[in-house]
């Protein structure tokens, strides 16, 4: 029999009554999921770095039928690239979970939540929807998109980032440079003009 993923939850274990579970996320794993990403790859950090983020979570988890659902918070931090100045930028996670899992089966095929049974309705952009199958429920998918979608397209270190230097590299934001702003090479023939005074 196969071993469990590490953030699995047994099937056996979950009934109608809340059963709390506390999950932790190590700097390695964050690290690894967070690969590929260009703002986090541009700090050529180690593929282990211990600089990577964490996470806990904090969870209650009950089922219905074969309908599980997952209620919590997700608390963390990563490290990845500010868009301008490419220094580390620390972004903190502090996001309220509800989420059901539904056997891949059932799971829509638009993608879109669910129509809610009878009972309190719960709005579309509150509920995330995972699958799964055999005899455990995987939180690992949930865990590593809370780290995916906290990466804004363009982090920054500060809202005033100087950046840097596009010819000599350096970060204005710690010195200056004597560099000139290039000339538009449409216009280098107009340099030396001169015209005539009136």
């Amino acid at each position: 029999m196969p071993k469990p993923p590490p953030y699995a939850v047994p099937l056996r274990e979950i009934s109608d009554d809340p059963i709390h579970r506390t999950f932790t996320v190590p700097p390695a794993l964050v690290s690894e999921w967070l690969k590929g990403l260009p703002m986090r790859d541009a700090l050529g950090a180690p593929d282990e770095d211990p600089n990577a983020g964490t996470g806990k979570a904090e969870l209650d988890i009950y089922a219905e039928g074969a309908h599980v659902f997952t209620t919590g918070t997700f608390k963390g931090d990563l490290t990845v690239a500010c868009s301008r100045c490419v220094e580390p930028v620390k972004l903190v996670i502090d996001e309220r979970l509800m989420v059901t899992f539904l056997p891949k089966a059932e799971m829509p095929l638009d993608e879109e939540a669910p129509e809610a049974e009878e009972g309190a309705e719960v709005p579309a952009e509150d509920l995330d929807v995972f699958p799964y199958e055999g005899e455990f429920i995987d939180l690992e998918p949930l865990f590593r998109e809370q780290f995916v979608l906290s990466v804004p397209y363009a982090p920054l270190c500060r809202e005033d980032c100087k950046g840097l230097c596009p010819q000599c590299g350096i970060d204005r934001n710690s010195g200056t440079c004597s560099c000139e702003k290039p000339v538009d090479p449409r216009l280098a023939g107009l340099k030396g003009l001169k015209l005539p005074s009136a």
